[in-house]
């Protein structure tokens, strides 16, 4: 007898969305995981695969930090005694340790929170952000250049 998969069915990849163009816009020197506060309705299209992260940021305040500008789109069976808000603020749970460094990070050295990822991590939402310096055009560029170079490599090495 075949053993049983502990995946649920149809279930594929934990992820649930990705935020490329944070990869393109900053320099990504440490990450860190996140829990996020979620309401049902917010989990439910979750599920669905019905959220944005290209706008968002995390905004640290008063010793917490949140989850500003992700767009989670209601699904049309949602309950009908609750409004849904798509781009309200939602608090990140971080450890007091974590939340103390990022703040003197943010604070003093001029870094910004970037959210990279959102997935699934033993049945609940994990949020992964990335410790951020802004790029400038010029590092843009290179970038893309080494990027375009690595790809010609790696067409020239299969051909031989």
């Amino acid at each position: 007898m075949a053993k049983k998969s502990k995946k649920q069915p149809g279930s594929g990849s934990s992820t649930i969305a990705l935020n490329k163009k944070a990869k393109h816009e900053y320099f990504i020197q440490e990450r860190y995981e996140a829990g996020i506060s979620l309401q049902g309705w917010e989990v439910k299209s979750l599920r669905e695969g019905r959220v944005q992260l290209t706008d968002s940021y995390v905004f640290l305040r008063n010793g917490e930090a949140a989850l500003i500008g992700t767009n989670i789109t209601p699904l049309l069976s949602a309950s009908t005694h609750i409004k849904p808000e798509p781009m309200r603020t939602r608090k990140l749970l971080l450890h007091r340790q974590e939340l103390d460094k990022l703040i003197g990070m943010v604070d003093r050295k001029g870094y910004t929170l970037v959210p990279l990822a959102l997935y699934w991590k033993k049945g609940k939402v994990k949020l992964e952000i990335g410790l951020a310096k802004g790029k400038q055009l010029h590092d843009k560029r290179e970038t893309e250049k080494n990027r375009d170079w690595d790809r010609d490599k790696q067409r020239i090495l299969k051909a031989r």
